[in-house]
């Protein structure tokens, strides 16, 4: 988050002004929302609660936000205005931890929560690092002493060990890559999977999603909020978002996609166009897109974003304007092996890799597999008949095509991590 500073006190966070990139107000923050974890394991952020026109609350996701400086807050301009609705596991910091009653580990005294401070880590994430606390005052004195602490140098935030439900079992989980947590939930009964499904911050069921049986999918969108299941499609990949919706009924689709931010749902509705075992099928509309006059160090920076796969990462693809898809005239493509050997400030367009032949939507699975083998790419571009770019074909994608339908279905006491099981049924 460029601007950010290395720690903030979400107190002074309060009322603060948030604005878009062009400046002008957005709304202003009213909270913070964590969701706390067993033992004292830091918190999460997820994001924050701001009040728009209207008096009305919706929740900004910290993936939206690009700064946070004295005074303002300055999002990406993507801000969904549904009604924010705190789900069981999340914590609101300002309106829950604040005045809360603390055990200091050090000397067992109870001392009372000020202020809370959160911090970004490298991965982007923001974590509650820090606690400012008050001693109870003595004699005539009217406050007591107040200090800053490490999080985890007090107790009585964290969730209990016991009877907690579905915010118990994510919070063993939590640590678990994308992978490996979506075969434990695979694993667990109907109702729990459920359960855990909806407790779920909405980019990370987005990714687990992805990950999960066409059946599962279509279980678990089914069992959440419209409204809700809208949101989990725009945070998915397009590709993967579109194949779920062909899963569903046409009229339940359109209901969604209609309930989607426009330039989210659009597309989608060019993805559908397309049969799932062609090029347009299977490529994600969001690869790495940069005009000619970008600088090598531009591009860099792209790749680098923590949410794209290593396959999309692995190059850039230089078009004309616009560099939204369908782009203007696909120019060729920048390796990131060529990017890493070149000066920051030399132009993509100098070092492109014209070569290689762009896929037209309409190629059936055996020729892109061919392709991307003769050529040893891990993703090939897809242009229109005019060239225009519309998306890209990553080798991962091509590989959920060639498996068996079934090749998630492996052992589960094997499969499953640390040999995590349900053991529950439907009725439990």
């Amino acid at each position: 988050m460029s601007g950010a500073p290395t720690r903030v006190f979400i107190a002074r966070l309060a009322d603060t002004a948030v604005f878009d990139p062009m400046g002008d107000p957005v709304g202003r923050v009213r909270d913070v929302v964590v969701t706390l974890r067993i033992g004292r394991e830091p918190p999460r952020v997820l994001g924050l609660v701001l009040e728009v026109p209207g008096r009305r609350r919706i929740f900004l996701p910290l993936t939206r936000v690009t700064s946070i400086d004295a005074g303002q807050v300055i999002t990406t301009g993507l801000v969904n205005m549904r009604r924010f609705e705190q789900r069981p596991t999340e914590t609101l910091v300002l309106g829950e931890l604040l005045d809360r009653k603390v055990t200091l580990l050090e000397d067992s005294s109870t001392v009372t929560v000020e202020d809370v401070a959160m911090e970004q880590e490298r991965n982007r994430d923001w974590r509650l690092t820090r606690v400012f606390v008050r001693r109870a005052g003595k004699g005539l004195r009217r406050r007591g002493e107040a200090f800053t602490v490490d999080w985890d140098a007090v107790t009585g935030f964290s969730l209990s060990e016991e009877g907690q439900g579905a915010a118990n079992l994510l919070a063993t989980f939590e640590k678990m890559n994308v992978a490996d947590l979506a075969t434990v939930l695979h694993g667990l009964s109907s109702k729990r999977r459920i359960e855990v499904a909806a407790a779920l911050d909405d980019e990370r069921l987005a990714d687990v999603l992805e990950e999960l049986p066409e059946d599962d999918q279509v279980e678990i969108l089914g069992k959440l909020a419209e409204e809700r299941a809208a949101d989990i499609l725009e945070a998915m990949q397009p590709d993967d978002a579109a194949d779920l919706l062909s899963e569903l009924p046409q009229d339940d689709a359109e209901r969604l996609l209609k309930l989607m931010q426009p330039d989210e749902a659009e597309p989608l509705r060019r993805l559908l166009e397309y049969s799932d075992d062609t090029a347009g099928g299977m490529m994600t509309t969001e690869p790495v897109i940069l005009p000619p006059d970008a600088t090598v160090a531009e591009a860099l920076a792209r790749v680098r974003q923590p949410e794209l796969s290593p396959a999309l990462a692995a190059q850039v693809y230089v078009c004309r304007p616009p560099a939204e898809v369908p782009t203007g005239t696909f120019i060729g493509i920048a390796h990131i092996q060529r990017l890493l050997r070149e000066p920051p400030s030399a132009l993509v367009s100098g070092i492109l890799d014209t070569r290689i032949e762009p896929l037209q939507p309409d190629v059936p699975l055996a020729e892109i597999t061919h392709h991307l083998a003769t050529y040893n790419l891990v993703a090939v571009p897809v242009v229109d008949a005019r060239n225009h770019l519309l998306g890209a074909v990553t080798v991962d994608d091509v590989l959920d095509h060639l498996l068996p339908e079934n090749w998630r279905e492996r052992d589960r006491r094997a499969g499953t991590p640390n040999g995590v099981q349900d053991g529950g049924t439907d009725g439990a």
